[in-house]
């Protein structure tokens, strides 16, 4: 099975104080999938590791080690979008109590007829009360 994935999770597995033996735990047991992102993931993730480098979570080098270990992941990019998924994107935010950014990954895994990855716990129960397998809970 395939899975969507979500930042908190990626975080996770680089930065030592973000949850990384949970995600590990995660990792292996999702490990032969695809991990689907929304185009978001991206900009999220880089900004993100700007931030634990500016707050000294990382320095240079772990930046670049984070960088290459995310590099192996298994990413598949999904770039649909239009007003079809904003209108999609604000129904969800407002039924779960999401933010659009949160949405965007249980939009994308209910699209996509996926399970989720997160570390986020109102994402993962949104996902669940969607239906959603979830790889926590």
């Amino acid at each position: 099975m395939d899975w969507v994935v979500d930042c908190s999770f990626a975080l996770a597995l680089c930065l030592p104080d973000a949850g990384s033996m949970h995600a590990e735990r995660l990792l292996v047991k999702v490990r032969s999938a695809v991990f689907w992102v929304p185009s978001l993931w991206w900009y999220e993730l880089a900004n993100a590791i700007a931030v634990a480098r500016t707050r000294q979570r990382l320095d240079e080098a772990e930046v670049v080690q984070a960088c290459e270990q995310l590099g192996t992941l298994p990413c598949e990019t999904d770039l649909a979008i239009g007003w079809d998924i904003v209108r999609r994107l604000y129904e969800l935010s407002r039924h779960y109590r999401l933010s659009c950014y949160d949405a965007a990954y249980l939009e994308l895994a209910q699209r996509r007829r996926l399970g989720l990855v997160t570390l986020d716990r109102r994402l993962n129960a949104a996902a669940r009360d969607a239906g959603l397998k979830t790889a926590v809970g």
